[in-house]
């Protein structure tokens, strides 16, 4: 049976998942489906749960505690720092997507997480793939809100032929549309 201890911790975390935003599309059953998949991590402070440029493998919900990412700067451009704490999520774009960390994560206090990984997401497309292609759909929904703010961040310093060319050439030389003669 269930100890009264693990019984509230069962109940925080089903509460950090209906306060997810990023889960705002899951009915209250596939929550708690997607919750069944979850891991439990708890950091220390200063202690890092990963390093900008690390393989990403998965993504993590903030229960407890607060959580620092960092962009490292480049030359004389100090790092960008974001401070986190729950039920904020990071690191999502990595489930679905191969892509590198692009911050450092530090725990800035005693931290808790839920992650949620890779093999986690392809358990439960074998076991609820409808779930599964709504959270491939919220996924891609950041992802797009990612892209369009990129872009017109990248329209204000660059100007908009340059931006708006930037990105159809990614688009066309990596999907093999067209050859690279054909760009200039």
């Amino acid at each position: 049976m269930f100890n009264s201890k693990k019984l509230e911790r069962i109940k925080a975390q089903a509460r950090l998942i209906f306060k997810a935003s990023f889960l705002e599309n899951l009915s209250a059953a596939e929550r708690y489906e997607f919750l069944q998949l979850c891991h439990s991590r708890s950091y220390k402070a200063d202690e890092y749960i990963y390093y900008q440029g690390d393989p990403g493998t998965g993504m993590y919900l903030i229960e407890a505690g607060e959580v620092e990412l960092k962009v490292d700067g480049e030359g004389d451009i100090p790092p960008e720092i974001f401070l986190l704490s729950a039920p904020e999520a990071f690191g999502m774009l990595s489930l679905s997507h191969e892509m590198r960390r692009l911050s450092t994560a530090r725990c800035v206090t005693e931290t808790k997480l839920l992650g949620f990984f890779r093999p986690d997401l392809e358990r439960l497309q074998d076991r609820h793939p409808k779930i599964a292609i709504k959270l491939h759909e919220m996924l891609n929904i950041l992802l797009a809100r990612q892209l369009q703010a990129t872009i017109q961040n990248l329209e204000k310093v660059t100007g908009k032929t340059f931006a708006y060319s930037l990105i159809l050439e990614e688009f066309y030389r990596k999907s093999g549309h067209q050859n690279e003669e054909n760009l200039s």
